[in-house]
């Protein structure tokens, strides 16, 4: 870091509202921030001591930018927009897989009741939710299928099939319907899922008890049984009934370094306990929780009302995220707050040791590697082969940032060359860096290859042959055991590791990782060829000719005995024509 480059650009920072990045050495944003005050907030990350975490954070800092906004607000939408565009390393992301389940009704001529977890994909259909988990919104799917005579099928067939002769779907396929038939099944669903199951249990009771007196023992039960499904399901959501309406509920806890962040979600009186969030926390506390409100809120639903505790500033955050925020001072949404806040004291505790005990190994185990390379590591590549008697050859490229995946960076590649492990090497990195120093994109520190001198030799010659000084190439050595034994530089002098060091551990779990992905890519391309046939190839044969073609002769044998004249009568007499000569040329 130039000290006095950043020092004479602080002092032109503006007193104004904006969003600022900080860069590395490359160029690369790792952190974005919004202030109220650009000057002063920046200037805070130069003066003055701080925990472990920040000060990693600016020692890694070279340059800043910033971008002056109308309003405290703006600014909080662009540092959002700018950390989804960059994913800075510093900056909490907090969106991961987890996502509740939602019944969805589809905007459609004829509806569909799916379940769904992608709210905004189809921003046209009607959702209900969120469930518990999978099991209760599936449940509560069937139960309503049952019921109501909802379209089942994804594409329109040419005609009626099983369900519609069960009674459960209404056959549009060949039949007109009238869209008020659809439009009351859908009020009534909406209905029944907003809490108001007494229409439908009143509508089955009464059908139960004309089957019973019409001695139709079978039916009335059938009817009986949907109103058992309908408490079942009914119960099965409910986790506490406090109060009705919609709202959500989160609370911020920071502690030793670490944010945690918990919510519970409350949809017609049912609480979800189920958000929790635990990261490392580099700037302040509260930012880092509206970040969080922001990312949630930009892939969820919102519900009517948000309820905050009371010294979180939602002065730009009600009018950004244009819902109700409620930050009460005593009653029920006092209690939920105050339920949230024990939970994530104490699930902070509770995973803080396991988490410090791993980044400290993480951070112990690169800083060794740095030591024993003599090189810079912080971005490393690594790369392994497979393939089954050179067929189907396949590479994959794993990137590990300060020792943790960057599976957004991870990549795949079909290889051409074949039968030679040096010769794939050489093509993935050609690949890879030849399009890396086209792009623009960022080089690694270090490449790890699997294997010895062979390997290690293929990688210096490619990277050596593209001009490319600023890269570590090492490899890593397997034991008569084919465990991990030790690096080897370009030179071929091996670098024995202690087994029980951390960093022996780290490699272990990147070896495995880089192989695990290969193994992986290998597999999915051999399943698919193993389903592929000849078919496939020929012009005018899609999947339904194939299929009537294989319903019609059964197998390729009696298909590639079949004439020209016996095949067009299953397919047009060009097309017959090609599957003939197709056939008769594999001899």
């Amino acid at each position: 870091m130039d000290k006095n480059y950043i020092k004479a650009k602080l002092l032109t920072l503006p007193e104004e509202p904006g969003s600022y990045q900080m860069k590395n050495k490359n160029g690369e944003i790792i952190y974005v921030g919004k202030a109220k005050n650009l000057h002063n907030r920046v200037n805070q990350y130069f003066v003055g001591a701080h925990d472990f975490k920040t000060t990693k954070m600016v020692s890694q800092i070279e340059d800043f930018d910033f971008i002056v906004t109308n309003s405290e607000k703006e600014a909080l939408v662009l540092e959002i927009n700018l950390i989804k565009k960059y994913r800075p390393k510093y900056n909490i992301m907090f969106i991961d897989d987890t996502s509740y389940p939602y019944i969805k009704i589809t905007k459609e001529d004829y509806p569909r009741l799916l379940i769904a977890r992608d709210t905004k994909k189809d921003k046209k259909a009607k959702y209900f939710g969120p469930f518990p988990d999978a099991s209760a919104a599936r449940d509560t799917q069937k139960l309503l299928q049952s019921i109501y005579p909802f379209r089942r099928c994804t594409k329109i067939p040419n005609k009626v099939c099983l369900y519609y002769h069960m009674g459960q779907c209404l056959g549009p396929c060949e039949y007109e319907i009238d869209p008020k038939v659809y439009q009351d099944m859908s009020d009534q669903v909406s209905r029944f899922l907003n809490g108001d199951t007494k229409e439908i249990e009143q509508s089955l009771n009464t059908k139960m008890v004309e089957a019973s007196e019409n001695l139709e023992f079978e039916k009335a039960n059938e009817y009986k049984q949907m109103i058992e499904s309908i408490h079942r399901v009914i119960d099965k959501q409910m986790i506490e009934l406090d109060q009705k309406g919609n709202k959500d509920a989160f609370v911020y806890y920071a502690d030793k370094g670490y944010l945690a962040i918990q919510g519970f979600l409350v949809r017609r009186g049912t609480i979800l306990n189920k958000e929790f969030r635990l990261k490392a926390l580099y700037g302040d506390a509260q930012e880092e929780f509206i970040s969080f409100l922001l990312q949630y809120y930009d892939s969820h639903p919102k519900a009517s009302e948000l309820v905050l505790p009371q010294e979180v500033d939602i002065s730009s955050l009600e009018d950004v995220l244009e819902t109700k925020i409620v930050q009460p001072q005593k009653g029920y949404r006092k209690k939920l707050l105050e339920m949230c806040y024990e939970n994530a004291k104490k699930q902070l505790d509770q995973k803080f040791n396991i988490v410090e005990q791993q980044d400290e190994k993480t951070e112990e185990a690169m800083k060794y590697l740095e030591e024993l390379a003599n090189h810079e590591m912080s971005r490393i590549e690594l790369f392994d082969n497979s393939h089954t008697g050179g067929a189907f050859t396949v590479a994959s490229c794993v990137v590990y940032e300060d020792g943790y995946p960057s599976k957004k960076d991870y990549r795949l590649y079909r290889l051409h060359t074949q039968n030679s492990d040096v010769d794939s090497m050489k093509e993935v990195l050609y690949r890879r860096y030849f399009r890396l120093l086209k792009e623009e994109s960022r080089l690694p520190d270090g490449i790890i290859v699997d294997g010895g001198l062979t390997q290690v030799n293929a990688a210096k010659e490619i990277i050596d042959m593209l001009g490319i000084t600023s890269i570590k190439i090492m490899g890593l050595v397997k034991d008569d055991h084919h465990n991990t034994n030790a690096l080897m530089d370009t030179s071929g002098d091996l670098i024995p590791i202690d087994k029980d060091s951390s960093l022996f551990f780290l490699l272990t779990r990147m070896q495995d990782e880089v192989h695990r992905v290969a193994i992986s890519y290998h597999r999915k391309l051999r399943a698919k060829a193993q389903t592929k046939s000849i078919l496939d190839e020929i012009e005018g044969v899609g999947p339904k000719r194939k299929k009537k073609l294989l319903k019609e002769f059964k197998n390729f044998t009696n298909l590639k005995n079949a004439s020209v004249e016996e095949i067009s009568k299953v397919v047009p007499q060009e097309v017959a024509e090609k599957v003939y000569y197709a056939l008769h040329q594999q001899q």
